[in-house]
């Protein structure tokens, strides 16, 4: 990149003529706040992409251009850019130059990070941070941030828009819902029921007005009172059926959308984990619970608002259309100050939520390593960095409030004022016999229910288009595509239990270096087969692969002879068995976590596997035995009691494979001697990845892994 670079002040081919075309109406730099860890500068792109004409996301981007958790580099933003029809001008320059740029523009960040560059103003600079939303700096705060080299994204003469986003829809954002359309249907029913009562309340008024008290009719005031009566127990008995019918309905919606979204969730590839942060993740899931709301409470509300604006539109206009006018005056203004607030109002929610997010993830990272946190005594560190990201949180919030105070005074200004207005009008025609006292009172009551149902329908409408920024968030979710299974179950005879790797090649994404290269590698069945190298060389990598975790790049993982694809991931993981490093365990009893909380354990195969692994004995010196509880993530086990205890959890499947990925390696020496002499008893093909001498020497065979190869194949030294 830097062999490559410019100054500012050598303009690239014909960007001195481009800069002073025009195209009509300025276009608009979008705002997209990355989703994963590390793809800042997918967003940056994105970003850009959309300024110049591309319709295009960052989940487009995604499905396009794979990115690691290593985050993407100048020159992987230049490639992906080029291949987008972008020319690439990097450039090194000093804060003073940036205002010479073509904006909008790629800025280096921190060392670590990109923004857009938007604009450059007299006091600073305005920047669409995909971390953090659109940020306003000034030279000396920008100063400490800017590293000193930018991107400019130019495109090229054949430059062609394209459209890469996926449409987001209801169904799958939810999945099928049972029963959702006669539940809707009966709560529409019963809120048309109470609309027809809500009309009748003004000609209650206008009747004992201009009939009961101008003629002193007691009988008929005695009737209309005794009518009214009725009207209100059975608008009262029909408000509490549709408040139950809602309420079955949001609970109905609220299990079976959030199972089926878990259900979607848990299919996913282990790399959709790995690249996002979990309150992210959590918050995202959240955004299920406002969407069903907003369906099943103002899906309807919207529906009424509408009917009974109309229907009060056409009354108040047989009253007086002059007033009527008055009214849908003030409507259409408070409709245009709402468009007009829309777009500052979406923003600051979605970058509320996103915020609101990292705190909850900065908590949870900071409770699930309270030990390290006390052991540096660095409390006041993370203090440090859970009140930033709560300021950052809490600024969003003010901003939305803000905005919200200041529609409500708009708000209050036009309909006090169009209120006066009308009052004054209504009460002038009054006078000159146009109205009758009673119709005044009812004509106000009508144009009071018409705008707050018109105002109510708007607010409606804003909420729905406000919902697309949760719909997108769970989209993130729904729309991402699970791990690949096979077409039909696998219905051939069981396939013997070698497992081979044939030319396997992987990196986590385009442009990074291979993890593995052409990796060939065949374990017999019932033979084990220690895998060793130093820390980093891809060997927890070669296991995730072969396990079927990360599909490989290039080649093929086969079982019995059979690529592991052609088995179905679901068929495969039935036969294999495994403890890797980062294995957990789940809140429960020692029992649930060895048989991974199978209803149909048995205390004997519980049993059997807790002894192979050498934990029987510790689990029998607990005070409730196989019952004891383990804790947040297995916390009252110490490290070795854990990993026995995942092996177990892998040995109660009886499996045909077992890899062991540093399993022991939080035992003493005759423990792990001891663990080893029980599994190699079992007679399963096993793959070892390990540094320790005494589970090397436990394999039949060793393999040494470097450079993304397996270089060296050798007999065990165990005697």
């Amino acid at each position: 990149m830097a062999d490559g670079t410019q100054r500012p002040g050598t303009p690239s081919r014909w960007q001195g003529i481009q800069d002073h075309l025009q195209f009509g109406w300025s276009r608009r730099l979008p705002m997209m706040l990355q989703t994963e860890a590390a793809e800042c500068g997918l967003a940056c792109l994105a970003m850009i992409a959309s300024y110049h004409g591309h319709d295009i996301d960052l989940a487009g981007l995604r499905r396009r251009f794979s990115t690691s958790l290593k985050g993407a580099t100048l020159g992987c933003v230049m490639r992906m850019a080029g291949q987008l029809g972008f020319t690439c001008r990097p450039l090194k320059l000093d804060l003073d130059e940036v205002r010479k740029l073509h904006t909008p523009c790629v800025l280096h960040w921190d060392f670590n990070h990109f923004v857009v560059l938007k604009r450059v103003t007299r006091k600073g600079v305005v920047i669409h941070d995909p971390a953090r939303g659109i940020r306003t700096l000034g030279c000396n705060e920008a100063s400490g941030h800017f590293t000193g080299v930018a991107l400019e994204l130019t495109p090229r003469g054949n430059f062609s828009p394209i459209s890469e986003r996926q449409s987001v829809s209801l169904r799958a954002l939810t999945g099928r819902v049972r029963g959702l359309l006669p539940a809707m249907m009966q709560v529409l029913l019963l809120a048309l029921a109470l609309e027809a009562f809500a009309l009748a309340g003004p000609f209650y008024l206008q009747w004992v007005l201009d009939q009961v008290l101008v003629s002193a009719d007691r009988d008929l005031l005695n009737l209309l009172g005794l009518g009214f009566i009725g009207i209100a127990i059975f608008s009262a008995q029909v408000t509490a059926a549709r408040s139950w019918a809602v309420t079955w309905l949001s609970a109905t919606l609220s299990v079976q959308w959030a199972s089926n979204l878990f259900s979607h969730l848990m299919r996913l590839s282990l790399g959709w984990y790995e690249k996002r942060h979990v309150g992210d993740v959590m918050s995202r899931f959240g955004s299920i619970q406002t969407i069903q709301k907003t369906l099943t409470v103002q899906f309807m509300g919207s529906l009424l608002d509408g009917l009974m604006s109309v229907i009060t539109l056409v009354v108040m206009a047989l009253y007086s259309g002059w007033l009527t006018l008055l009214v849908v005056g003030v409507f259409a203004l408070y409709g245009i100050a709402r468009y007009a607030f829309f777009n500052p109002l979406r923003s600051a929610n979605e970058e509320q939520i996103v915020h609101a997010a990292r705190q909850q993830s900065e908590l949870l990272e900071s409770i699930r390593g309270a030990m390290p946190v006390k052991l540096a005594n660095k409390q006041e560190e993370r203090l440090s960095r859970y009140a930033n990201v709560t300021v950052s949180a809490t600024n969003c919030d003010i901003a939305i409030q803000r905005l919200g105070i200041a529609f409500t005074l708009c708000n209050q200004l036009m309909f006090g004022l169009g209120r006066v207005a009308l009052i004054w009008i209504a009460a002038r025609q009054a006078l000159s016999n146009d109205f009758s006292a009673g119709m005044l009172i009812a004509f106000i009551a009508y144009a009071d229910l018409f705008t707050t149902r018109s105002a109510g329908l708007i607010d409606k409408w804003v909420d729905f288009r406000m919902l697309k920024l949760h719909a997108e968030r769970v989209a993130d979710i729904a729309l991402t595509a699970p791990e690949e299974v096979a077409e039909t179950i696998w219905t051939g005879a069981l396939p013997e239990a070698c497992i081979e790797l044939c030319n396997v090649s992987f990196r986590y994404a385009d442009g990074e270096p291979w993890i593995l290269k052409d990796c060939s590698l065949r374990i017999e069945a019932g033979q084990s087969l220690a895998l060793i190298g130093h820390s980093g060389c891809g060997k927890s990598t070669l296991g995730k692969v072969l396990l079927g975790l990360l599909q490989p790049t290039h080649g093929e993982v086969r079982f019995g002879g059979v690529d592991i694809r052609k088995l179905g991931l679901d068929t495969y993981r039935q036969w294999v068995g495994a403890v890797m490093q980062d294995d957990q365990l789940f809140a429960g009893s020692i029992e649930d976590n060895i048989s991974f909380f199978d209803p149909e354990a048995t205390p004997a195969k519980v049993g059997c596997a807790a002894r192979t692994a050498a934990i029987h004995d510790d689990i029998m010196a607990m005070p409730m035995g196989y019952q004891s509880l383990v804790g947040d993530m297995g916390s009252t086990l110490s490290g070795g009691q854990k990993q026995r205890v995942i092996l177990a959890r892998a040995l109660y499947r009886a499996p045909r494979l077992l890899v062991l990925d540093e399993a022991t390696s939080h035992l003493d020496i005759e423990r792990e001697r001891q663990v080893n002499s029980f599994v190699r008893e079992l007679n399963v093909t096993r793959l070892m990845i390990a540094h320790r001498p005494e589970t090397i020497a436990a394999a039949n065979e060793v393999a040494v892994m470097s450079q993304g190869m397996v270089n060296f194949v050798g007999r065990s030294m165990r005697g």
